[in-house]
């Protein structure tokens, strides 16, 4: 049997791969669904979960990927992203990869697709099909409850300069969820932006993430002082981390309800 990637390239299911792995979220998966034996590589920023994952080498982050390292690791395998690897990284590596395994979720949904991809071509289908039970019994859950406010929310990312996400995002499909839009702001999928009265006449919520750019509470408080809008932190491996912790975000995003309407 053969399983379908997100760029429409097909794999064989295949019990004795050696996977690098170049995306975090999706490296905590691959360890979720019993496949740490098989993973030779990951990049610094796969740290979930820490007692596994430790004992695995790191071949560089997700955009400086360290190919040498990766060519003496031997991978049958190398799973990337569309929006976390860069293409011509890619593309060198497919010259020595058997297999490249592309991902692109773009909505909390995706994320059952995604587990069976991995449980296919790993031959961990059983494990696979039990995680998106559970994942689709939360997401059910979540939607159950009746949705309050709609809220327009500035999701930031980064500052200095100032980033957010666009409509186009996995971040935007999570706080649909909730009934919540992200303002317009261009093309880009992580536009820059200004604190400019326009903007912020479109905005009803502000989120700070708490990555990839380390906002904290203290970025909270002086952010509000300023802007006088409601402003919050929020955990951004739960809002941006598909795979294992998607399930987990579905959760968290309940918990967030509670910030419409401060």
């Amino acid at each position: 049997m053969e399983y379908t990637d997100a760029i429409g390239r097909r794999h064989a299911a295949n019990p004795h791969a050696r996977i690098v792995s170049l995306v975090p979220s999706i490296t905590e998966l691959l360890c979720d669904l019993g496949l740490a034996p098989q993973l030779v590589g990951r990049t610094g920023f796969c740290i979930h979960p820490a007692d596994v994952v430790r004992d695995v080498p790191k071949i560089g982050g997700t955009k400086d990927v360290n190919l040498d390292k990766i060519r003496k690791l031997a991978p049958t395998h190398v799973i990337v992203n569309i929006d976390e690897n860069e293409k011509p990284t890619v593309d060198r590596l497919a010259q020595f990869v058997p297999n490249i395994v592309v991902t692109h979720p773009v909505k909390p949904a995706d994320n059952a697709a995604l587990a069976q991809l991995m449980g296919g071509i790993f031959c961990a289908a059983d494990r696979a099909e039990a995680w998106c039970a559970a994942f689709e019994a939360e997401l059910a859950a979540l939607r159950a409850i009746p949705k309050g406010p709609a809220q327009r929310v500035l999701y930031c990312i980064w500052q200095d300069p100032w980033m957010t996400v666009s409509a186009d995002t996995y971040i935007a499909a999570m706080l649909a969820e909730l009934g919540w839009t992200v303002p317009a702001l261009g093309d880009a999928r992580y536009p820059r932006f200004e604190w400019t009265p326009a903007l912020l006449a479109q905005v009803d919520l502000v989120l700070l993430s708490s990555e990839p750019y380390r906002f904290t509470e203290a970025h909270v408080d002086a952010l509000e002082r300023q802007i006088g809008k409601p402003t919050a932190l929020v955990d951004g491996e739960m809002m941006s981390w598909y795979g294992s912790r998607a399930l987990r975000g579905v959760r968290y995003l309940a918990t967030l309800r509670g910030l419409a309407g401060q």
